[in-house]
């Protein structure tokens, strides 16, 4: 051992010697190269030798520093005795630190890495390539600096470039004054550079100097042209860049420190070849890859088909497919969100926001477009129903709440969201953190100014016109200077106003924003937003009228000042918090009022101050204020041992009477607070529903109620909360968990629950925050179904209803004794061959007798025997034992004793018509009601309703003489529901057993749904536009055909293909219309196909078997677009011209745009109606068996290669990059996110085996490539999270497939750049072999 070191350090000691002695001599540089690789190799040494670099560059720097010593070393590397990474990386410590006292060496360096840095793949073929890779890893100590294992030598080549691409950089900012100027203000390059050095060397003149510095000019400009050659030529490293530098945070400070160097830097404007806004875009997130040698030209028209820039001509209410489609599915969510049908657990805003940045993210739009489309999609949705039917929907107060609070607050969550970003960004650099606005909020500014472009969109619905106006007025004044206060406004008139004072929807929206400091007042002065400018107010003005300015000047709580604040809605917080004070400290008749004021205008019309956008200590805002008082605080002084609930019986009624409407549910709902107010009834129902009603309150209007009632307020509330009448596994899809037990308290109370633990912690999603907020207000412990037991036992009794026959009623029990009593008070005494209905010969009072006579019994014990009571009615009526009206009076009078008992009927019902054990009742006018008067005026109205559609519409009317017929548990309940009175006491119950009566009768043979509609329409004539289109729906529930026919109809009208008078130039206003409550000429005007479908997908059963369908409507109108929109010859020109992209007068990014707002439409309706379920089942299952099958049309319209293929391969790509955009997330913000690797897995693997050549495929090769490189390319530009999903393996199966099989480099090196560390290496190896 002690031999070979020895003769090892004599080797390198004659190679410094044979060098040394040349040098002296004045040597041949190129003789000096012969000699040294001969006597290396005669030794045996391998070249190219890290050792003899290690040597030369010693013996350089700094006692070597002469011209012949740098041609020494350029032979040596031209003869490859040296390796040029590794000279390379061993001159850049000692060169970059010490460039200001040696700027020539500076310059050789950059000269260097010119000829050697860009030609990588001839020194990844040196036969010790790993082993150099490993030197420069311990010169520059790459693996320590970026916490990486270098087990590859890609991704030190990638660490390599990096560091050196830092080092320029860093130097380059130190030369010019900047480096200070950074955060850090020190290099975080991997040597740092040194000041100059002035004691080297006692050689300097005035003139040398002056050459130095001229050097030194000439160097910075030389670095910082290197550093864009960098960036330039190797256009795939950047996203490796990112990913090693990810991790210490690197990546961050060197894109700061590039737009630093742009900003700031003279030497870069010096630059010839070099600007500093190229710069920039090398490193921007958005930049393209070069398409020099791109195979997929048509792949780039696809992503150019819909650039973003203006919506000009897209804010029609019906227009043609114009960039409004961009937002197609905006439209589409916000319309769906106003079904009343449904309420869901997860608000509308997180729901929103995720749907607004998967779009933004796969159109490639500005934020300035994203915002302005989402503006105009809620603008859309307010002119679709300026005028809705009546009926129990939500109305237009829910579309204003959409518009108005739940838009708004979903744009300052966004802004929120990147203001966030660069706070923690400049935390973790030790910056300054004052007042960092982001460029979101910037164009949210933008938007705004243009949305006063579209006054067709902005024209106010009639109840709100009075406050825009006011909007306006208040503008004009601030900008004339003119102080007032809201208290004018309650005291004068609009038309006293000097000048006019119109607003619209716009003045709203700003001030919206204003409320939410998303914009200052500023915006007042924007041009053309007011009319002009005042001199003078009117004077004669009242004193003082009864409102909010009076109120808080100390007015008491009269029945008029109670009728105006409940008319009005507070324009602040601290008048909604004077009113919670009285509600909490108040007497007993003020706490009434004060409920009933926080449910009114404040509630429904108080769009900025329904749920406040900030988060404090004290989150006030009017939902928060009504939840904490469903949930009042014990008293300090309580010492009773019943519930302190029961002494805010009066407060609490007015609180659950007030919310009850549709609207204020549906508010509620959107908002998502769902979850926080089934928490807060639950303990209402458990106690007021085991009281006994011997107590009763009087209200201030003199009404008195009871347990009962407060309970039963609560109850029907609170069952509104989710499908209760319907099974708990209806819907069951895949591996994800059924939409029905979504849906049920457990689940509501899991969510509740979930955001109260976490809420300890800093969410950094703003809703959540929000949501936690809430639900910390209300209880701050985890609520439990547990906690509820009698709530526990009636929904375990109600679902065992719903699963089999009636069963467990014991004689003799106390059940069944509550069963008999309640038998008794209903049917006085019912003689039928002189039997009695009850089991006792007992007589008792009738229900129309002493009231006080009734059963005193608390409410959970008669809803457990209400199940048996009706069991036993209807049997008895089956049986002619009891005749129709006597059993409709006995349910009603029922129901007047427990108004929540309508809820266990409803649950009944609903179980036995499914299992069609009882006889058909005939709906002859005699026994049961009969709909003859209008059953054929309905029939017409619901074929005018699906005119537009195609669907054939069955005779409701049926031959011969023979009556109408419904199942007897279906005619029972439609008889009861039509005893009760049409107003406001009797709403709240309806609107209950309305939905619960809809999905009952839609569940029966056709035509039980019409019939039903017939009855209730001459009930309620005012209702019967709404009962018609609800009886037109359930054509589609019995017939899988008239669905496929409707999806058809959606298709066409969207994209124009049809001309039709709804669709003729396609787009948003032909697939949605304007809604169902449009008329001509006092009739029902034919319903778009959108509002249709999204009016019946919920009751669709089977809804797994739209996933062929949509694929299969999708594909077909790609094929309709290419024929119809490019005819046979014009194809044929397409297939021939030059790049395929134009000839005549045909663009393919026509039919791109077309092909885009199909699967953008395709995607919307499969995710609406399925959910995450039915996505990621068509994603794991139909797109891969579509791609496996033989498709007779394709054979028959020509073969492979067509423009046709092509476009469905592209639209396919779209279509399922959108559909997973919707479920998951384009990041992982949403929980559902959690499931898109392992269904994201299943479908990469399908495509690399393909790729490998493992699979056969079935479909057209066209098709196949432009799914794949659509696919593929989508998800590199624009979900790039997604790729990280992906195991790496399969991630560089596909590259090589991709590369392999159709050449497509650039693509390939995508893929990889972005797959994170584990694929950096393959990317940087990719690099090196193609040079790219």
């Amino acid at each position: 051992m002690e031999v070979s070191v020895r003769t090892t350090g004599s080797l390198w000691g004659s190679v410094l010697e044979l060098t040394k002695l040349a040098q002296n001599k004045g040597s041949d540089p190129l003789l000096w190269a012969i000699q040294l690789s001969s006597d290396l190799n005669s030794s045996g040494v391998p070249l190219p030798s890290p050792d003899v670099a290690n040597l030369l560059i010693s013996h350089i720097c700094w006692d070597n520093n002469v011209p012949l010593a740098w041609k020494f070393l350029e032979k040596a590397l031209m003869f490859k005795i040296v390796p040029p990474l590794l000279v390379l990386a061993l001159l850049s410590t000692r060169v970059i630190p010490n460039r200001s006292s040696h700027p020539a060496a500076y310059r050789i360096y950059m000269e260097l890495l010119k000829r050697h840095a860009f030609s990588l793949k001839s020194h990844s073929n040196q036969p010790n390539y790993q082993l150099i890779m490993n030197s420069i890893d311990n010169v520059l100590h790459l693996s320590e600096t970026f916490g990486l294992k270098a087990c590859e030598p890609g991704v030190l080549v990638v660490e390599y470039i990096f560091s050196i691409v830092w080092q320029l950089l860093d130097a380059a900012l130190n030369d010019e004054g900047l480096l200070g100027l950074t955060p850090e203000r020190e290099s975080k390059g991997i040597s740092a550079p040194r000041d100059m050095e002035l004691d080297g060397d006692n050689s300097y003149d005035e003139k040398r100097i002056k050459y130095q510095e001229g050097l030194q000019s000439i160097n910075t400009v030389m670095a910082i042209e290197l550093i864009g050659q960098f960036l330039q030529n190797k256009p795939a490293l950047p996203p490796c860049y990112k990913a090693i530098g990810a991790r210490p945070g690197h990546w961050r400070v060197f894109v700061e420190r590039i737009q630093l160097l742009a900003v700031n830097s003279s030497a870069l404007r010096n630059s010839k070849i070099m600007t500093p806004e190229a710069l920039v875009r090398l490193i921007s997130e958005t930049r393209k890859v070069p398409s020099r040698k791109c195979k997929t030209s048509y792949l780039q028209e696809f992503h150019d088909s819909m650039p973003s820039g203006s919506l000009a001509y897209s804010a029609g209410r019906c227009h043609g497919t114009s960039r409004s489609s961009l937002w197609l599915p905006l439209d589409l969510e916000l319309e769906d969100a106003m079904d009343g049908s449904q309420v869901t657990a997860t608000s509308a805003i997180e729901i929103i926001t995720g749907l607004v940045k998967t779009l933004q993210a796969v159109n490639g739009t500005t934020w300035h477009d994203s915002f302005l489309g989402l503006w105009m999609a809620a603008l859309r949705l307010i002119q679709r129903e300026r005028d809705p039917v009546e009926g129990p929907v939500p109305r237009i107060d829910t579309r204003l709440c959409m518009l108005l609070s739940i838009t708004t607050l979903v744009v300052a969550d966004l802004i929120e969201e990147e203001e966030s970003a660069l706070v923690d960004e400049i935390k973790c650099s030790g910056g300054n953190q004052e007042e960092i606005l982001g460029k979101r909020r910037g164009d949210l500014v933008s938007s705004l100014q243009s949305l006063g472009d579209y006054q067709n969109l902005l024209t106010p619905p009639q109840s709100v016109i009075s406050a825009c106006d006011q909007a306006a007025a208040k503008a004009m004044m601030f900008i004339s200077g003119i102080n007032v206060g809201s208290s004018y406004f309650e005291c004068i008139s609009m038309k006293d106003m000097p000048l006019n004072c119109s607003g619209n929807l716009h003045h709203l929206i700003v001030e919206a924003c204003i409320a939410r400091n998303l914009v200052d007042t500023s915006a007042y002065f924007w041009t053309g937003y007011v009319n002009g400018r005042i001199n003078q107010i009117p004077q004669s003005v009242p004193v003082q009228v009864p409102g909010w300015s009076s109120f808080m000047k100390g007015a008491p709580l009269t029945p008029l000042t109670i009728n105006a604040l409940v008319s009005a809605p507070a324009s602040s917080l601290a008048e909604l918090k004077k009113v919670f004070e009285i509600a909490v400290n108040g007497s007993d008749d003020e706490k009434i009022a004060a409920a009933t004021i926080l449910c009114g205008a404040s509630l429904i019309r108080g769009w900025n101050i329904q749920f406040s956008s900030m988060v404090n200590p004290e989150l006030e805002h009017t939902v928060y204020f009504i939840t904490r008082l469903l949930s009042p605080p014990v008293p300090a002084d309580y010492s009773g041992g019943d519930s302190h609930l029961i002494g805010y019986a009066p407060m609490l009624n007015a609180l659950l009477v007030g919310i009850a409407s549709v609207d204020c549910v549906q508010i509620f709902s959107l908002h998502g607070l769902v979850p926080q107010l089934a928490g807060s009834l639950m303990p209402i129902c458990e106690v007021f529903g085991s009281c006994v009603p011997n107590t009763s309150w009087t209200l201030t209007t003199g009404e008195e109620i009871s347990a009962h009632a407060v309970f039963s307020n609560a109850f029907a509330l609170l069952l509104k909360l989710w499908r209760f009448n319907f099974p708990p596994l209806e819907h069951g899809i895949g591996d994800v968990p059924p939409v029905g037990s979504q849906l049920t308290p457990e689940y509501l109370l899991l969510v509740r629950n979930s955001l109260l633990l976490s809420s300890s912690n800093t969410h950094k999603d703003p809703n959540k925050r929000r949501l936690a907020e809430v639900a910390t207000s209300s209880s701050p412990k985890p609520i439990f179904v547990d906690s509820f037991p009698k709530l526990k036992q009636w929904y375990r009794q109600h679902l065992a209803c719903i699963a089999s026959t009636l069963s467990g009623l014991v004689h003799g029990t106390p059940v069944h004794q509550i069963v008999d009593e309640l038998l008794t008070m209903m049917f006085k005494k019912i003689n039928r061959g002189g039997q009695s209905l009850t089991s006792n010969s007992s007589s008792s009072s009738g229900p129309g007798e002493d009231a006080s006579l009734r059963p005193k019994l608390p409410a959970w014990d008669i809803l457990e025997a209400v199940p048996f009571v009706v069991d036993a009615a209807l049997t008895a009526c089956a049986y002619g034992r009891l005749s129709p009206r006597e059993l409709c009076t006995g349910l009603k009078d029922l129901a007047d004793l427990l108004p929540a008992s309508l809820a266990t009927i409803v649950s009944y019902f609903s179980a036995e018509v499914t299992r069609g054990i009882w006889k058909p009742a005939f709906m002859n006018g005699v026994d049961w009601p009969s709909p003859a008067a209008n059953l054929s005026n309905v029939e017409e109205q619901i074929k005018k309703i699906l005119a537009a559609t195609g669907v054939d519409v069955p005779s409701l009317v049926a031959g011969g003489s023979s009556p109408a017929t419904l199942p007897l548990p279906l005619a029972a309940f439609v008889s009861l529901t039509i005893t009760y009175k049409v107003d406001r006491a009797s709403q709240r119950f309806l609107n209950l057993a309305g939905p619960a009566l809809e999905s009952l009768a839609a569940g029966c043979p056709w035509p039980c749904m019409p019939i039903v509609a017939s009855l209730w329409t001459q009930k309620a004539k005012r209702w019967s536009d709404f009962l018609v289109f609800s009886a037109s729906r359930t054509v589609f529930l019995h017939d899988n055909d008239a669905v496929v026919q409707l999806l058809k109809s959606c298709f066409t009208s969207a994209l124009g293909l049809k001309t039709t008078p709804l669709s003729s130039n396609g787009g948003v206003g032909a697939l949605l219309g304007h809604g169902f409550g449009s008329q001509f000429y006092g009739e029902l005007s034919p319903v778009a196909p959108g509002i249709l479908y999204l009016r019946v997908y919920r009751s669709i059963r089977d809804i797994m078997f739209l996933r062929e369908e949509i694929v299969y409507l999708l594909i077909q109108s790609v094929r309709d677009i290419a024929r119809g929109g490019l005819p046979k010859e014009n194809l044929e020109k397409l297939k021939s011209a030059k790049n395929g992209t134009r000839y005549g007068q045909v663009s393919l990014a026509t039919a791109m745009t077309q092909v885009k707002l199909a699967a953008s439409l395709g995607a919307s309706l499969a995710w609406l109606s399925g959910g995450l379920g039915l996505v990621q089942s068509l994603i794991k299952e139909t797109l891969p068996s579509w791609f496996l099958l033989v498709h007779r049309s394709e054979q028959e319209e020509g073969g492979s290669g067509g423009a046709a293929a092509m476009l469905v391969g592209y639209a396919l790509a779209y279509f399922s990059v959108l559909c997973g955009a919707f479920a998951w997330g384009v990041d992982s913000s949403l929980s559902a996110s959690r499931r898109r690797p392992k269904v994201l897995g299943y479908h990469m693997e399908f495509l690399a085996s393909a790729l490998d050549g493992k699979i056969s495929l079935g479909c057209d090769g066209t098709t196949w490539r432009a799914y794949v490189t659509g696919f593929t390319s989508l998800m590199v530009g624009c979900t790039p999270g997604w790729v990280m999903d992906v195991e790496v393996e399969v991630l560089k199966r596909m590259s090589k497939g991709l590369l392999g099989q159709w050449g497509e480099e650039e693509l390939a090196l995508a893929l990889l750049g972005v797959g994170g560390v584990g694929t950096m290496g393959a990317a940087a190896e990719l690099i090196i072999e193609s040079e790219l």
